[in-house]
């Protein structure tokens, strides 16, 4: 065998190896391309799946028409509204008015107008932001809401001082001007405030026991609404996973009274038009906001706020099916500025009490000093 056919021969297994080790990297380099084109494709795919529709604002092409009367906002929103009461100029009370989920400007206190007129009350109900003709604020936040109404008492011209009335998941707006306008306000009256689980002034025995008795579905939507807001719009929308019954309006209400009232609503459309109307530029801006601010991350405890410098009324039903009784109470234990008032036998549609309005329109305004 000649030199050259030995070195060859010594030298073919090598070659062949580093052949085999070549190749081996090349199908290597190619699964991992593969492998990333479906991440990157999955990837854009749930991106798109999980992003909301735009708003259809009021007004615009294709948009619900405007019929509401409107003020616009430094930063270029319109805020719809509605006046009730006595005329502006002849009113002892102003008082705003935040409606609930589901809401819109054209809830109100719902007190006899004789009581109104002998008050001498003027009430403005607005669209919170997103709701009705309001236009959405995709930065909506609890100061945003509190800068919302005080331009619209500026713009309506309520004086220095006026008073505030929220229900339900309108207290987060009430909640946010006793913080951040306080110097604004004669008086607040909550009405069954929704309460955030995870308020840090809560002890966690308390508020787990409370957070557990929550319908499965209504759980999920609060850990989604913390902790990947993002994702609510995809998440409610699927038949197939745990969601919100108070959204859907199977919440399970322990009070007659309550249920009742909302089996009405349901049979003869009500709640069914209420729900167009506040959703008609969408769900999103609308409902799914609201839980997002209401059960997001708080910018403060609100039972840290100090003694503000006008009286603050709470009203909550021991049977209530929506709000846990044992929360407000601890809220009102810990803030004991709170005049609290706990109706006994009577559930979350306080509104549905009859000759509550009037309870509270006295209450709030007769043993005010303003």
């Amino acid at each position: 065998m000649s030199k050259e056919s030995a070195i060859a021969d010594a030298s073919s297994p090598s070659s062949s190896t580093t052949t085999d080790q070549t190749a081996s990297q090349s199908g290597m380099v190619k699964n991992l391309a593969i492998a990333a084109s479906l991440a990157i494709g999955l990837g854009s795919w749930f991106y798109t799946a999980i992003q909301p529709p735009k708003p259809s604002l009021c007004g615009s092409e294709g948009g619900p028409p405007v019929t509401a009367s409107r003020i616009r906002l430094r930063d270029g929103r319109h805020l719809a509204y509605e006046e009730k009461g006595v005329p502006k100029d002849k009113a002892r009370f102003k008082i705003i008015f935040c409606h609930s989920f589901s809401g819109t400007r054209l809830d109100g206190i719902r007190a006899f107008s004789e009581t109104m007129e002998e008050l001498g009350v003027y009430l403005v109900s607005y669209d919170r932001a997103g709701y009705g003709e309001s236009d959405p604020n995709p930065r909506r936040s609890l100061r945003s809401d509190a800068s919302d109404i005080e331009e619209l008492a500026d713009a309506l011209e309520l004086g220095s001082r006026f008073f505030l009335i929220s229900l339900s998941i309108g207290g987060c707006s009430a909640w946010a001007c006793i913080k951040y306008i306080p110097e604004r306000l004669a008086g607040v009256a909550l009405l069954t405030p929704v309460i955030n689980y995870r308020w840090p002034g809560f002890p966690k025995n308390l508020f787990q026991e409370a957070y557990k008795q929550q319908h499965v579905g209504d759980q999920w939507t609060l850990r989604i609404s913390y902790y990947a807001p993002w994702l609510l719009y995809w998440w409610m929308g699927k038949s197939w996973l745990p969601t919100s019954t108070v959204a859907k309006g199977t919440t399970y209400l322990p009070n007659r009274r309550d249920a009742e009232y909302r089996e009405f609503a349901i049979s003869n459309g009500i709640r069914e038009e209420r729900r167009k109307l506040a959703t008609q530029q969408g769900v999103q801006e609308s409902y799914y906001r609201d839980l997002m601010v209401m059960f997001g991350k708080w910018e403060f405890d609100p039972m840290d706020l100090q003694k503000p410098p006008f009286p603050v009324h709470l009203w909550q039903g021991d049977e209530d099916g929506v709000v846990p009784v044992s929360l407000q109470r601890y809220i009102c234990q810990r803030l004991s500025w709170i005049q609290y008032h706990e109706l006994p036998m009577t559930g979350h549609y306080l509104s549905a009490v009859p000759g509550f309005g009037d309870t509270v329109l006295k209450t709030l305004l007769t043993e005010s000093s303003f």
